[in-house]
């Protein structure tokens, strides 16, 4: 099994003359809970999609478990996107009969588990559930994979703070702990305690990679303290690329 489960050299993605990753070199082993942290703009989806095969990068390479991306990359992965792309009318049943006749680890059962412990009756039609409740069900089609990478793009944006602890802990008790995830995300202080690994992407460039543990030490200050000192000039607001 090859240890290194992502590596991206020299990765570059341009829109027109506008450029979204600038040689980007990141490697991420298995079994680790990482962060994408940035703020809008930095390029924390552009990479999340190329990563899971929905963008070609510009320049550069990219493996998932030593294998370029295509097929067997993307039977691995299990991707979270930041906004629901499934039609109103689907039930959240319909759509774990969808992931269970397209992916193999595709679990059901656990999957109406999750639905139990937050809250989501499965038999409701999407377009009768709030924001909220249908970014839980997508959560629970991504965790219910035993993937070897799980790609969550701001899983917790679209939730109240109250509920933010109770996605977090669904991530953490679902995942395939051979597997690693990768949570893209600018609200640092809520996931902070869960992360093994922090990345700072900044105007498209990784400017900072390490443990938390290493950060904290080092700093001596938190994650979240370090990125808001970091990123607290008003000139990285944008759109989310």
């Amino acid at each position: 099994m090859n240890e290194t489960l992502v590596a991206c050299a020299a990765l570059t993605k341009r829109y027109g003359n506008k450029t979204a990753l600038r040689g980007v070199d990141l490697e991420l082993g298995r079994g680790r809970i990482v962060g994408l942290l940035g703020p809008n703009g930095s390029g924390k989806t552009t990479l999340i999609k190329i990563l899971c095969g929905l963008l070609q990068p510009s320049e550069g390479a990219v493996l998932v478990d030593g294998q370029g991306v295509g097929p067997y990359t993307k039977s691995i992965i299990s991707y979270l996107p930041d906004r629901m792309y499934f039609a109103d009318w689907m039930r959240a049943t319909d759509l774990f009969d969808l992931f269970a006749d397209f992916y193999r680890d595709f679990d059901r059962t656990k999957a109406m588990n999750m639905c139990a412990s937050l809250g989501v009756t499965p038999s409701d039609r999407l377009k009768s559930m709030s924001k909220g409740t249908k970014e839980k069900v997508q959560l629970v089609l991504v965790m219910a994979r035993k993937a070897q990478l799980y790609l969550l793009d701001e899983p917790i944006a679209g939730v109240d703070p109250a509920a933010r602890d109770f996605i977090l802990n669904t991530i953490l008790t679902n995942y395939n702990e051979e597997g690693t995830v990768l949570i893209s995300t600018h609200l640092i202080s809520d996931i902070e305690k869960v992360l093994d690994e922090a990345v700072f992407l900044k105007g498209g460039q990784i400017t900072l990679h390490d443990t938390v543990d290493n950060i904290r030490e080092r700093e001596g200050k938190s994650v979240d303290a370090l990125f808001r000192e970091i990123f607290r000039a008003p000139n990285f607001e944008g759109g989310a690329f």
